[in-house]
């Protein structure tokens, strides 16, 4: 019900291709926030990135919604935290009941594509979570992240690649822009990444750069320049194919930094955890119709902002009566906007991923399907739109919830039923989170606790399903 309530409301908006620009959201898998050359590394090459970071928008304070995969991409696709769909950790799928961004751009005008990492659900045809089940027309797409010479899924069907990982990505979303640029509609292309995820593989051209760094860091670093010659190659197809103008394009990650290999800057914590070099990650936004000339911002947003800052751009409105997490960022694209309106809620929820071997899987889907056959969606995939039989309590939040309000976070800290830790950081005066003001700042203390537990409560409700049979 919820989705047919949202598409129904934007098929009666105007969509008109002229008026709406075309949408490339590249993603990251397991880039820290100091991961760039243009941070200051000392030895990362990414000149691809650097002319992007030079050219538009570079986000300096952009956060992931969450400190691990999965969740930040439902964030992107949703505009949700994703504890509200169950999305905690790694390999849990999204619910088939939430409305997607593909879904919503669809109903504005757009042709979708997906390609690369989906870690939201099973790329299987009978899936009820594959992208083609969350609005992508096109979609060549891994369970998991993937690596060179891989199997992908093409709209179910196992297809075998040959290539470096990103380069494969970008050359099969610029197969389908091309053909897609021959209809009269705007183009939505998701690109994400597999890299620089373990088990790091730089193919040769890229891990020469690194031949004088430790043995342990040369496929991690040659990685991330592989994915910086293939968003190189995706930037300057946009202007051979003329549409650079007019077309968003937004690069970010989907969590902090590797510990031992990630540099998180002056940032304390790592991928995994709700700590400032757990989250922050990099970004940058082109679009040099609406973006002329290069900014730096440190208003700080995240990945939730992509869905209502999408929507807002194509003149969509977002699900009515469905609680957001993100803000459209429009006034700040348009240089109106130096503080973030509202704050940002992030909740590590204390339950474990999901096993989804990509490699494994999708070599036994190609048997299978070479044979005559299919495979069945694995379990979680298959019961992915099923709700908690027993509700969640909406007056305890065990795990690690955060609260940012401005230059101020608070951090909410549970185990099991015990009562909660909290401590509270200036992110200005103390990016590294050293020095706890939680005793010295009582005025700012306790309505920040009020807000954050408010919010946990509004996310719980969400997780139970509420705002689904409100439909």
């Amino acid at each position: 019900m919820l989705r047919l309530l949202f598409l129904l409301v934007c098929h009666a908006l105007p969509t008109s291709a002229a008026d709406k620009p075309h949408i490339i959201l590249v993603m990251a898998d397991d880039q820290g926030w100091g991961d760039m050359a243009y941070q200051g590394h000392p030895v990362l090459k990414t000149p691809n990135f650097d002319k992007a970071a030079a050219a538009g928008l570079r986000f300096d304070r952009f956060y992931a919604a969450a400190p691990v995969c999965s969740p930040t991409r439902a964030s992107v696709m949703t505009g949700r935290h994703p504890n509200r769909m169950g999305v905690f950790k790694w390999g849990h799928p999204i619910r088939p009941q939430e409305t997607t961004i593909a879904e919503a751009l669809k109903q504005a005008g757009y042709v979708t594509g997906h390609f690369g990492k989906w870690h939201l659900g099973s790329v299987r045809n009978s899936s009820p979570v594959n992208p083609g089940k969350n609005g992508f027309d096109e979609w060549l797409s891994a369970p998991n992240f993937y690596d060179n010479d891989p199997v992908l899924s093409h709209k179910g069907t196992a297809v075998k690649k040959e290539g470096e990982s990103s380069i494969i990505a970008v050359d099969a979303a610029l197969d389908w822009i091309r053909e897609s640029l021959k209809q009269d509609q705007p183009i939505f292309a998701v690109v994400w990444f597999g890299s620089p995820h373990h088990p790091h593989r730089a193919v040769e051209e890229d891990l020469a750069h690194y031949r004088d760094q430790p043995a342990k860091k040369q496929h991690f670093l040659g990685e991330i320049t592989g994915m910086d010659r293939a968003f190189g190659k995706l930037r300057d197809a946009l202007d051979e194919l003329g549409i650079r103008d007019n077309t968003v394009l937004w690069y970010t990650s989907d969590n902090g930094g590797l510990p031992g290999l990630g540099d998180m800057g002056p940032f304390r914590g790592n991928k995994g955890q709700v700590l400032e070099g757990g989250l922050l990650v990099p970004a940058i936004l082109e679009w040099p119709a609406r973006i002329p000339k290069p900014r730096q911002t440190s208003v700080r947003c995240n990945t939730s902002d992509l869905f209502p800052t999408l929507l807002d751009i194509v003149g969509s409105n977002p699900p009515a009566g469905v609680p957001l997490d993100g803000t459209s960022l429009v006034p700040l694209i348009d240089g109106k906007l130096d503080r973030r309106p509202a704050p940002m809620g992030f909740w590590d929820y204390p339950t474990g991923g999901i096993s989804t071997p990509s490699e494994n899987w999708m070599r036994e889907l190609l048997k299978a399907q070479q044979a005559g056959g299919d495979l069945e969606p694995n379990a979680a995939s298959a019961k992915a739109a099923e709700l908690p039989k027993t509700p969640y309590p909406t007056d305890s939040f065990p795990g690690h919830s955060a609260w940012t309000d401005g230059d101020l976070k608070l951090h909410r800290i549970q185990k099991g039923n015990k009562a909660p830790r909290w401590e509270l950081y200036d992110l200005v005066a103390d990016p590294s989170e050293k020095n706890d003001l939680v005793n010295t700042k009582p005025d700012k203390l306790e309505p920040m606790k009020k807000a954050l537990e408010t919010w946990l409560a509004s996310v719980v409700k969400s997780l139970n399903g509420e705002d689904y049979g409100k439909r």
